[in-house]
């Protein structure tokens, strides 16, 4: 269970799919319903049980309870997801991987856009996890990690860029304990609609499941709901339309530099989720729209690039940096901008 799937949940958006179905026994004294089922569900939270009891994944004889409610014997308790019940084993799969660096206890790799980075609901195979259990054994797993072997962060499917991989137990939890920290150094470059001013800056916002609909995160200005998430960008080519913008996590919260990007007024350039993928900049005339699409189809993505990865080495103990350009498809978008606004000039 992902506690950040639960936040905001209305159960009438989404069919539930039944996953656990648990009657108590008869002889059972009362107990608070979290502990009742820590000791039945492997791998899962304490935190993450209250979060899916609030959020109403769990009922007691049907009914939604709070995380203090006390089971009594026969009770039926039913615990159901938006996702289909699923085996968490992995299945290997020849994918050609895009390898940066590799030693004995970490990997790098350079994942392209449109590669989903573990298994999910509708995404159960081709992901770069199946790609990880075909290449390498033995791969480390965390708790409640279950089939996502080595894997210590992600970035969304259509995103590209570095990741790292963890390929022993110690660098896993090294490599975690730097995550929780905020001390991986992480640079993204992505292409936004307009010139943000100022061109350089830090967006400290934070961060949630929006109200409305669970699958989009939403600023929260006021601080009363979300976490905190901080973005530091500076504009690091200007056109005009469009800004190719670097930007700095010091946090690592869902979409934070999508949403963080839409909140300033300048939302990534063909970004569905966040209103990018229409005109935001510039005329309505046919054939500058025609252009604009003529991008989003040469950039059938959000135009956002993990360019860099900084760490220290789980045995070594030193600071290691990566890097990657940009991939094909952004390059050459960015390349076609340029040359429209020296036209239009």
């Amino acid at each position: 269970m992902e506690a950040q799937n639960y936040d905001n949940y209305e159960e009438e958006d989404e069919e539930l799919y039944e996953h656990h179905r648990i009657v108590v026994d008869p002889k059972q004294e009362l107990l608070r319903i979290d502990k009742f089922l820590m000791d039945r569900l492997p791998n899962v939270t304490r935190n993450r049980l209250q979060d899916a009891i609030k959020s109403g994944f769990v009922k007691v004889n049907e009914k939604n309870v709070k995380p203090n409610h006390r089971i009594h014997p026969s009770d039926v308790i039913t615990i159901a997801l938006p996702e289909p019940p699923r085996d968490t084993e992995v299945l290997p799969e020849n994918i050609a991987l895009d390898i940066v660096y590799e030693d004995e206890h970490v990997l790098v790799v350079n994942k392209p856009a449109g590669m989903v980075v573990h298994p999910a609901y509708q995404n159960w195979s081709g992901t770069l996890a199946n790609a990880l259990i075909w290449h390498f054994q033995n791969l480390p797993t965390m708790p409640d990690n279950d089939g996502r072997p080595g894997l210590v962060h992600r970035i969304d499917k259509d995103t590209s860029g570095l990741l790292v991989i963890a390929k022993t137990e110690q660098s896993m939890t090294s490599l975690a304990k730097q995550f929780f920290d905020h001390s991986i150094e992480r640079t993204y470059h992505a292409l936004v609609w307009g010139e943000p001013e100022p061109t350089k800056g830090t967006i400290d916002v934070n961060l949630g499941r929006s109200l409305k609909d669970r699958r989009v995160t939403a600023p929260f200005p006021e601080g009363d709901h979300g976490r905190t998430a901080i973005t530091h960008y500076e504009v690091i080519k200007p056109l005009r339309y469009v800004s190719l913008v670097k930007c700095n996590l010091e946090t690592g919260r869902t979409h934070q530099i999508r949403a963080h990007m839409k909140h300033l007024g300048h939302p990534l350039f063909n970004d569905a989720t966040y209103g990018g993928d229409r005109v935001i900049k510039g005329t309505t005339f046919t054939k500058y729209k025609q252009f604009v699409d003529n991008c989003f189809k040469m950039l059938p993505r959000q135009a956002l690039h993990a360019r860099s990865l900084g760490f220290v080495h789980p045995a070594t103990g030193k600071q290691v940096y990566f890097e990657r350009d940009l991939p094909e498809d952004m390059n050459s978008v960015i390349d076609k901008w340029e040359k429209y606004v020296n036209m239009v000039d």
